[in-house]
């Protein structure tokens, strides 16, 4: 299994501007493909969208909860907009730090777990890559951070914004790192946490994201940092237990991390950080 997850790392010599083109194109037919089918849904007189079931309740009411929002502001640029708009340009030797990510990066009180760090949240709770990638140049080159830690791709494995292939989930984490690296930003990109299911409120969710796709997907991240002057961060490797599952004390839900949890990322992503701002 390794050695065709390590073949998939195509996206070392593909140049950035073809790459970030093609994906682009993806997540634009994406985004107009569902806004067709609500239009003609809608002009038939339907004013209610049934989307395909997932086999998962509580990801179906998600994602018809979120129609308005991927069709108005897919990648929810007005969450931090005012708050970028605010933010003042690092002061000079300051190593501003932008923390990228989804719910797990959202719930992260960063002023507690860094106090006197110039850290800057930009989690967005739900999110995934493609998402993501919408908002990455206002949430993060525009605020000139020295470093940006990439947390992401659990809800893509879920499904939040639809299926999406793992090749797919590849190149969006390529196409943030070539991004950042060409504003000369420093990129530390996290595995991908594991899940549990060892508690009632974790059963959904733990079956909604695969304990082999997380696994894949972590081994092509460390193969492409390896091979991309990209820090890799590896939580995954200290959050894990036996079974393959995320430690049952680290997060009551069986995915985002508790204070025990993030008691553990701390130094983790602190040493990540620290390596990153050594690079050339």
């Amino acid at each position: 299994m390794t050695d065709a997850i390590v073949s998939r790392s195509r996206y070392v010599a593909q140049p950035a501007k073809e790459l970030l083109l093609r994906i682009c194109m993806k997540s634009l037919r994406f985004v107009c493909l569902t806004a067709e089918v609500v239009a003609a849904l809608l002009a038939a007189g339907q004013q209610t969208v049934t989307l395909p079931a997932t086999g998962s309740p509580g990801l179906d009411h998600y994602r018809a909860s979120r129609i308005a929002i991927y069709l108005n502001d897919y990648g929810e640029l007005a969450r931090y907009g005012a708050a970028d708009a605010a933010l003042k340009a690092p002061a000079p030797g300051e190593n501003r730090v932008v923390f990228f990510g989804d719910s797990i990066t959202d719930m992260w009180n960063l002023a507690e777990s860094f106090p006197s760090k110039p850290y800057v949240n930009r989690g967005i709770s739900g999110q995934t890559t493609s998402q993501m990638l919408v908002r990455f140049r206002q949430d993060v080159i525009n605020l000139r951070p020295k470093v940006v830690v990439i947390l992401a791709g659990t809800n893509d494995i879920a499904g939040n914004s639809g299926p999406i292939a793992d090749s797919d989930i590849e190149a969006n984490f390529a196409s943030l790192a070539e991004l950042a690296r060409a504003h000369n930003i420093h990129v530390v990109v996290a595995s991908i946490l594991p899940v549990h299911n060892y508690t009632p409120e974790s059963q959904e969710l733990f079956a909604q994201r695969s304990p082999e796709r997380i696994l894949a997907l972590n081994i092509w991240l460390r193969n492409y940092c390896s091979a991309n002057v990209t820090t890799y961060l590896d939580y995954f490797s200290s959050m894990v237990d036996g079974k393959g599952w995320l430690k049952r004390d680290l997060a009551n839900d069986g995915l985002h991390p508790n204070k025990v949890g993030y008691a553990v990322m701390v130094p983790l992503a602190q040493a990540a950080i620290d390596k990153a701002l050594k690079q050339p």
